[in-house]
């Protein structure tokens, strides 16, 4: 592998990575504080990514689609918390995830309703377009770049919140004792709506940002599900500090072996172990952490 296409694999295994990390970490929030395993988050994903390419093509500014669909996403989450997912908490996770399952299933046909079944592509900001040189031979595209500037600024604010403010405070109350939280005079439901809101806003923010560099359909966000419940794995559940260095380790383990292991053997097995490798590396980690690298404390 030439230092070329090994410096654009690791600067595209760290987007990944960064790009797994904001939908992981809202998932870790809902399922480490409020103890609600939530399938609609990938939904929560996808519909980001519509609605950014839509307000896109309706207003022209990237920034105001951004915020337009995030705002929009948090909104739908506010109401599938309202309506359905308080009635869960206090029910056991096999029902979480049958009724979570069903309102994927119902977003994802109402995504299909309302965007049809085709495919669709949202053009780069013109802003944003073009490459960079990196080093002599290697072009890399100005759009990952900032994608990637965007999801450490996120990521920054998010551990600024949760380590340095009252709701971050609440909020890592509740992950330790949340009867102990209410019995001191909080309102636990109005911080579960918040904490809902907030991951489903990293989720938008993920899928609108990605929307330029991938297919647009309505089980785009199946596949970044599965994922996320291995950066958990790996990371520690409840663990923002865990979500963020096992995203980065999935998304370098995947980048690297699905450029690796097709050269080493060839076609069909090198792209078979590729699909594999972060399944591998999630298993060889539990084996000697089963609580993952980064475990909540408490």
């Amino acid at each position: 592998m030439s230092i070329q296409l090994a410096l654009e694999q690791a600067l595209n295994g760290v987007q990944l990575g960064l790009m797994l990390f904001l939908l992981a970490a809202g998932l870790t929030l809902v399922l480490g504080i409020m103890n609600t395993l939530n399938i609609t988050h990938g939904s929560l994903y996808m519909l980001g990514a519509y609605l950014g390419s839509s307000f896109f093509s309706a207003t022209g500014s990237f920034l105001v689609a951004c915020f337009l669909s995030i705002a929009t996403v948090a909104l739908i989450a506010a109401v599938l918390e309202f309506f359905v997912m308080r009635h869960l908490y206090e029910r056991d996770h096999l029902d979480q995830v049958l009724a979570t399952f069903g309102l994927l299933l119902f977003l994802n046909e109402a995504a299909t309703m309302l965007w049809g079944r085709a495919a669709l592509q949202m053009e780069r900001p013109a802003a944003l377009a073009g490459a960079i040189q990196l080093v002599p031979g290697l072009n890399y595209p100005v759009y990952r770049f900032a994608i990637t500037l965007a999801a450490l600024l996120i990521g920054a604010g998010m551990y600024y919140i949760i380590q340095h403010t009252r709701l971050g405070m609440m909020i890592r109350a509740g992950a330790s004792n949340r009867t102990m939280l209410s019995a001191l005079g909080v309102n636990v439901r109005r911080l579960f709506l918040i904490v809902f809101c907030m991951g489903a806003a990293l989720a938008a923010a993920g899928g609108v940002m990605v929307a330029p560099l991938v297919s647009i359909d309505s089980g785009m966000g199946d596949a970044v599900l599965v994922l996320c419940f291995v950066v958990i794995a790996i990371g520690g559940l409840g663990s923002v500090r865990g979500a963020f260095i096992s995203a980065i380790l999935v998304g370098l383990v995947d980048t690297y072996g699905r450029t690796l292991l097709p050269m080493a053997f060839g076609f069909p097995l090198g792209p078979a172990l590729a699909s594999m490798c972060i399944y591998v590396f999630m298993a060889f980690v539990l084996i000697f952490k089963p609580e993952g690298l980064f475990p909540a404390r408490g």
